[in-house]
């Protein structure tokens, strides 16, 4: 069985390494093939996480690069038609919702290759977002669902897919999360950043990412967003891991930031989730983080109106703070005065999904050949 597996961003390339691992468990039953569409090409946010998770090098490459949404998802459906004609997979194998997902689904789907999508039927109902419009092309033509929480099972029943197609199975970023902490915790990275005292005590401090169009690319957005975090460096230090987007955005505007604000490249995996860890509160756009902080049992302050992962906020430490600099710092100062809540892990976020998505694998294939051949 040959399950053609598609990364093209960092958080693809978290979730693929469970993914990968669980699939060489099964030499005999699997025959994993793994294309990197060059979605990122940023060193730091996607080669040098192929080295610290032990994923190995893709089969192929295709050197996409960065470009507008709409001619980077063409780019790839043009360069991985002729990959997936080639090697004939039984599988196309897809993970969360960048460009790079919902174009290897198209494809696939156009060559009748059944596909399995890993982070199906999260939805922000927020069509602005361009991963919402890949989450809802790709979850509208996937053959096999697997979802992370029991808000995506609804979402993807009211969108009228089959319930025989979907499966709770569990996080697999949790999954490479749990796997790989111990080894994060080895990180020198808070001694490297100045992060503990002279008795080698951690010192408390925050983290902020920011990356979506939304929060970056709008100047009086991101200039509020400053302000709030300028207000919070003023009580602890804010590591403030650099996205290429958002550098281009500081370069180009005019806001300044407070001295204790620590502006940093990105970082690998392994330092950033030793930082994660560590943090007494994170600030962040992204959705993954909300997860890991949730995982991690660390408060996280989501700068966004919303989110699709709401499991986070109802479960974990996640609150959703939107743009509203007062209303960020006044849930800042509430974390950092120790008034946070207990948040829980949720169902089957425990390590093994990408096991149960590869058992599952193993028992349908099989099936849906046959019933292909007869």
């Amino acid at each position: 069985m040959k399950i053609l597996s598609v990364v093209g961003a960092r958080p693809n390339l978290v979730k693929i390494a469970p993914l990968m691992r669980a699939m060489q468990r099964h030499p005999a039953a699997i025959q994993p093939v793994l294309v990197h569409t060059g979605q990122h090409y940023d060193e730091r946010l996607s080669d040098i996480f192929f080295r610290q998770m032990g994923i190995r090098e893709p089969d192929v490459n295709l050197e996409v690069g960065s470009a507008s949404h709409s001619r980077q998802t063409g780019e790839i459906l043009q360069r991985i038609e002729p990959v997936l004609i080639e090697q004939k997979p039984d599988l196309v194998l897809v993970v969360g919702d960048v460009n790079s997902t919902m174009a290897a689904t198209l494809a696939a789907a156009k060559l009748s290759i059944p596909v399995a999508h890993v982070e199906a039927g999260l939805r922000s109902f927020d069509r602005t977002m361009p991963e919402e419009i890949n989450r809802l092309v790709t979850d509208a033509l996937a053959d096999y669902l697997f979802v992370t929480e029991a808000d995506a099972v609804e979402n993807l029943l009211r969108e009228g897919r089959p319930r025989e197609r979907i499966y709770l199975v569990g996080n697999v970023m949790i999954d490479a999360l749990r796997q790989f902490l111990p080894l994060a915790q080895q990180s020198t990275i808070t001694t490297e950043l100045g992060l503990v005292d002279g008795a080698a005590k951690l010192l408390p401090f925050a983290i902020l990412t920011l990356h979506r169009p939304s929060n970056v690319d709008s100047e009086e957005t991101l200039k509020g967003l400053l302000s709030a975090v300028g207000r919070i460096a003023e009580k602890v230090p804010v590591v403030f891991p650099v996205h290429p987007r958002t550098q281009q955005r500081l370069h180009d505007g005019k806001n300044s930031l407070h001295p204790n604000v620590r502006l940093i490249p990105p970082v690998g995996y392994l330092d950033f989730l030793c930082l994660l860890s560590h943090a007494k509160l994170v600030l962040t756009d992204s959705g993954g983080i909300q997860e890991e902080t949730t995982a991690l049992g660390v408060p996280c302050l989501t700068l966004r109106e919303n989110t699709e992962r709401p499991v986070t906020t109802t479960q974990g430490t996640n609150q959703i703070v939107g743009l509203d600099p007062a209303k960020i710092l006044a849930a800042a100062h509430e974390v950092l005065a120790g008034k946070t809540r207990a948040g829980r892990i949720p169902e089957f976020w425990d390590g093994n999904a990408a096991e149960r998505i590869v058992d599952i694998l193993l028992e349908k294939i099989p099936a849906l050949k046959n019933s292909i051949g007869s």
